[in-house]
């Protein structure tokens, strides 16, 4: 049995309803502070099958010990955190207490009850560096300024310390990229608040005329001034998740990281491949303040390709198209 946690949020109810269409048995907890018991009610309709659920805070170390307890656990895939690089700047104590502290109370009820294979979900921000050469033998830049991606390395190294203690754990970080989609036919997909936080819902919203425009930077050291991001669909991220698991249960003692990411696109090259499939115009303004950020990130992730035997199918406009036939459905 797999568990997930934060199963019911964007990323995690995907690769739930992935794994459940390949048969696996799984549970999913979930704090609900980005989630709503609608999503589970939705993945148990699309199933047909009931799925195991608890409303727990995975800080919450007894709790969880009793989840893993009641359970015939044998994998733990780690999707819940927080994760917009702009909040933690005005939110940092948020960061720290939810994404370290989270890491280190699931690996200390993992260790207590015996379960050793886990599939972490990370982001290609935490090298910390500006670059669409990104792979995993570059060392991260710890002095990057910002709380989440400090928060991502941290808890890289909490992973890679534990796993040193015991020779049995099996653990496979996933770097990935920005990952935007949504499953096919628009039966699931990212529900997307008043307030997004992510380029893509913003544009949603700019799209089916529920926002005027979008702030957009244009001071990148690109060829459009606009920062460059490794795009990745959703659904490719999944399969990522069930090569790593498949992976790691032929391994006997490992612990690596792999980058997960898709084609790069500028953020204007982006809103027009919007603007293309949504048939609407994405008016971008300037921003009220500057925000420091990296203007490329992107790598080739042969890694993945070589040992998961993964590889992204689905390119930046099948991704988009996937988005915005999800959103039309939710706003009619």
């Amino acid at each position: 049995m797999i568990l997930i946690t934060g199963g019911l949020g964007y990323i995690g109810s995907h690769v739930a309803l992935s794994l459940l269409a390949q048969r696996q048995e799984i549970v999913i907890i979930d704090n609900l502070a980005n989630a709503s018991l609608e999503i589970l009610e939705r993945l148990e309709y699309i199933s047909r099958m009931y799925i195991p659920f608890a409303k727990i805070d995975i800080r919450n170390t007894p709790a969880l010990n009793k989840i893993f307890e009641q359970y015939s656990i044998d994998t733990v895939v780690h999707t819940a955190s927080f994760k917009s690089l702009e909040e933690s700047n005005l939110k940092p104590l948020e960061y720290y207490n939810d994404n370290v502290s989270c890491i280190m109370s699931l690996l200390r009820s993992m260790q207590r009850t015996g379960v050793r294979s886990l599939v972490q979900l990370s982001s290609l921000t935490v090298y910390g560096q500006s670059s669409l050469e990104l792979n995993e033998e570059l060392k991260f830049n710890y002095a990057y300024p910002n709380p989440y991606i400090k928060s991502q390395q941290m808890i890289e190294e909490i992973i890679r310390d534990t796993f040193k203690t015991d020779n049995e754990w099996r653990i496979a970080m996933l770097r990935l990229g920005n990952v935007a989609g949504a499953f096919e036919h628009g039966i699931l997909g990212e529900v997307i608040t008043p307030l997004p936080k992510n380029i893509i819902p913003l544009t949603m919203q700019v799209a089916s005329m529920q926002r005027e425009a979008i702030e957009l930077q244009r001071f990148a050291k690109t060829a459009d001034q606009t920062v460059e991001r490794s795009f990745v669909h959703v659904l490719d991220v999944c399969d990522s998740v069930l090569a790593s698991i498949q992976w790691l249960h032929q391994q006997t003692n490992v612990c690596e990281a792999f980058d997960i990411a898709n084609e790069v696109s500028s953020i204007q090259s982006l809103l027009d491949t919007i603007s293309t499939v949504t048939q609407s115009n994405i008016k971008t303004i300037e921003p009220s303040y500057a925000t420091v950020t990296l203007d490329q990130i992107g790598s080739n992730s042969h890694k993945a390709e070589s040992l998961l035997n993964w590889k992204a199918q689905r390119p930046i406009q099948k991704m988009i198209e996937d988005e915005w036939n999800y959103y039309r459905n939710t706003i009619k």
